[in-house]
């Protein structure tokens, strides 16, 4: 098991609106850029009202779009179940304290569920916040707003590298010193730890547990935008932030890096 995270949010429908208006004025000074010219102070105005009133009645204002779907919404849309243990959960995590997203690989072709019962079972008292399976099928293990012991110690100096401090909230049950160059431990009080089911050097990432993923952090932005969170959190995987982890394996690397990009492990479409 592991031990071990671009910030953008924004309403849609808001920015459907801004569009919108932005789009009726363009569209109202090219409709008047042949008529006779006006003062600069009034040219604006006239034109849009003049194009506004030749084309009124003749066609409808274009639709607004659809609003981002809600966590309930994205969460339902997941197959998701829950099993919480007190003893795997360290401290609290409220969306003030949310900054990034660590993805792991389990190292192991166990369930989610069998997975969870090892954990819970070996007194380390580590887990991740989520599971993901290569079908899809994701097990929660601990609730997003309290930490999970997922990303161990780091590397000296990643406390100030990615922002993140030890103040306290994380209690720290189970972790124990692992050398000089690996002292700083506040990730996991900054952060969702999300294991995938995969042996590193086996085989490739499974499409569904891919699309899980995608889903799962849709989710995850969502709930912790309606908990007040300003951006997203950014996405690093474990050996970011302890070096010599094995997770993620070589064969995530060209996801993680659209993941980075765009928050999705397909490659973004140009042209």
């Amino acid at each position: 098991m592991s031990n071990s995270g671009l910030e953008l949010v924004c309403s849609r429908r808001a920015f459907g609106a801004i569009a919108l208006l932005v789009a009726s004025g363009l569209s109202a000074c090219a409709s008047g850029a042949g008529d006779v010219q006006v003062d600069a102070s009034d040219s604006a105005s006239t034109s849009a009202t003049d194009d506004a009133s030749s084309s009124e009645g003749s066609s409808s204002p274009e639709p607004s779009p659809p609003a981002s779907p809600t966590a309930a919404e994205l969460r339902a849309g997941l197959d998701l179940a829950e099993t919480y243990y007190p003893d795997l959960q360290h401290g609290d995590k409220g969306s003030a304290y949310q900054s990034y997203i660590v993805l792991h690989d389990t190292e192991g072709d166990s369930t989610p569920e069998n997975t969870l019962d090892w954990w819970e079972g070996n007194g380390n008292f580590v887990a991740a916040h989520f599971i993901v399976a290569r079908d899809g099928h994701i097990l929660q293990c601990v609730p997003l707003d309290r930490i999970a012991h997922h990303a161990g110690h780091g590397d000296t100096g990643n406390n100030e590298r990615y922002g993140v401090v030890e103040d306290g909230r994380d209690d720290m049950i189970g972790s124990s010193p692992i050398g000089e160059w690996a002292l700083d431990y506040g990730m996991n009080a900054w952060s969702v730890g999300i294991e995938m089911t995969h042996v590193g050097g086996t085989e490739d990432y499974p499409e569904e547990q891919l699309t899980a993923l995608d889903g799962l952090i849709a989710y995850i932005d969502a709930y912790f935008s309606e908990e007040g969170k300003q951006g997203v959190s950014a996405i690093i995987d474990h050996k970011a932030w302890r070096t010599g982890n094995s997770d993620t394996s070589a064969e995530f690397a060209d996801y993680l890096a659209n993941y980075h990009d765009h928050r999705s492990h397909l490659a973004a479409i140009t042209g």
